[in-house]
């Protein structure tokens, strides 16, 4: 693994990226919350008293969509990175090289690049299917799993759960939609990628009903402009290579997990979490009333329950 040591400064919390090479070459732009404070050399960054979570995000965002992380007395040390194609790491020379099995390629190259053993892997969205099926590749590399607003595997199946839609009929709508929206979003490419996005757009999506209102709209601005400079073309690109990673088998996994999920989340089923829970030994389940953007929603609650996890998997 390999690492350019570079550091770009940003408005508001301090976050250090660094290139780290996955194990098939692609270049991926990690990130950490914590200040780097000896020489760009070293991968691990500066010294820090508190426990390390790796965090698989959401498809095709970025930091900023983690407000209590972002505080530097947040408790938590976080390692995470952009997807593939995203957020400046590089799409992979064969294009269909992405989906869960890739991101589980690249969790682990982040993960020997920052000196992660076993740290607990939080997940959000699609980022708990990669969670979860890291943990069944790798048993002894995850800690735990704190699951936000994602579900196993076979996610699609899962949306519109909120509009009483059979799992069957969800997955094939959605599944459907996706393939339309690739071919049909490439022409809107210069468009969606400069759209200006401020505190209005923030209030708008809020009353949509597809996100609830958020206590920082300033930060969520930026995580929507960062979100939106992926190409949408190939943000569906990903979300149907997603689609193809099926339920895993809850029996295989061992380690403890905390769901926590949105009560109004249409791309999250809360009912699928909550089953999930009762079917895993170890699980707790928690349900807070917002969408599938809990943690922008209610980053206080979340952040509660992560500290939670943290000290009951200890």
């Amino acid at each position: 693994m390999t690492s350019t040591g570079a550091r770009h400064d940003t408005a508001g919390p301090a976050i250090v990226f660094r290139d780290v090479s996955s194990d098939d070459g692609t270049r991926l732009r990690a990130w950490t919350n914590v200040a780097h404070e000896a020489g760009d050399d070293e991968p691990s960054g500066g010294s820090f008293d508190g426990p390390t979570v790796l965090l698989c995000n959401g498809l095709g965002t970025n930091p900023w969509a983690w407000p209590a992380l972002l505080d530097p007395g947040c408790g938590v040390r976080v390692v995470s990175w952009n997807h593939r194609g995203t957020g400046g790491s590089d799409r992979p020379a064969d294009r269909d090289r992405v989906g869960i099995d890739a991101f589980c390629e690249d969790a682990l190259s982040v993960m020997d690049h920052f000196g992660l053993d076993r740290p607990v892997v939080a997940g959000w969205s699609m980022g708990v299917n990669t969670a979860f099926e890291l943990a069944l590749r790798q048993p002894e590399r995850v800690a735990g799993i704190f699951a936000v607003a994602g579900v196993p595997g076979d996610t699609f199946a899962t949306m519109l759960a909120p509009l009483h839609v059979p799992r069957a009929a969800a997955r094939s709508l959605t599944v459907g939609i996706g393939r339309v929206l690739e071919l049909a979003s490439r022409p809107l490419v210069p468009v969606t990628t400069r759209l200006p996005v401020g505190r209005r757009t923030v209030a708008a999506l809020s009353h949509s009903g597809f996100m609830l209102p958020v206590p920082d709209p300033g930060l969520a601005a930026v995580a929507v402009r960062e979100f939106l400079t992926t190409p949408p073309d190939w943000y569906f690109h990903l979300a149907l290579k997603t689609s193809e990673h099926a339920r895993v088998r809850l029996s295989r996994v061992g380690v403890p997990v905390a769901f926590v999920a949105g009560s109004y989340d249409v791309l999250a089923g809360a009912r699928d979490m909550r089953t999930a829970a009762d079917r895993l030994a170890d699980a707790t389940y928690a349900e807070l009333r917002a969408s599938h953007f809990v943690q922008m929603e209610r980053p206080d609650e979340v952040h509660a329950l992560l500290l939670e996890f943290l000290a009951r998997v200890g």
